[in-house]
């Protein structure tokens, strides 16, 4: 976190957090999530407890009551310091923990009047969070080079992408994306 922050801030960056209620309440992280609202970063929801909504294969079968997703999502935004989202000028995106959801959730985030979102297929930039020991490991290169060529692909080149980088890919990743983002936005700048 600290070094993604400390990027922007060189770059007069601004990015999108969305954060867990976990995250939030943990002393660890409370000088991070004060430097982000100082900076002027987004703050949003990415479910309180880390639930996952619905199952990840085809069939996207609902996981939980529309009373425990709208329970989550609420506990979660309560716990974002610096804003105030009963105010209807101000936008309210949410980030679903797993990037998973369904069109009942989607339903159900509208309904309590926020905006569900995701990030743009064609790179693997969400992938900085697997592990070297797993099958599905996409090494932090890959996950570079996917981006330049979504960039050099698309016509408008990554305008209206939203990529998706974990702020921690815990300690059993030792290929730590976060180490070329300033990197990443020099080639992109």
């Amino acid at each position: 976190g600290e070094t993604i922050l400390n990027e922007l801030a060189q770059r007069q960056g601004l990015a999108s957090f969305f954060l867990t209620g976990t995250f939030l309440l943990n002393p660890q992280f409370k000088k991070l999530v004060s430097q982000m609202v100082a900076n002027g970063h987004y703050l949003g929801p990415h479910s309180d407890k880390h639930l996952r909504y619905c199952t990840g294969d085809e069939t996207r079968r609902t996981l939980v009551s529309e009373e425990e997703f709208t329970g989550d999502l609420l506990a979660n935004a309560a716990k974002i310091p610096g804003q105030v989202f009963n105010q209807r000028r101000f936008s309210r995106y949410f980030l679903p923990a797993f990037e998973c959801y369904n069109r009942e959730i989607v339903d159900w985030t509208r309904q309590q009047r926020w905006t569900l979102i995701g990030h743009t297929p064609g790179t693997r930039s969400n992938a900085d969070d697997t592990v070297e020991a797993e099958t599905n490991f996409v090494s932090s290169q890959a996950i570079f080079d996917s981006i330049m060529k979504q960039e050099g692909e698309d016509t408008h080149g990554l305008n209206g992408h939203i990529l998706l980088l974990h702020l921690g890919s815990g300690p059993g990743r030792a290929d730590k994306f976060h180490l070329r983002f300033g990197e990443l936005l020099d080639t992109l700048g």
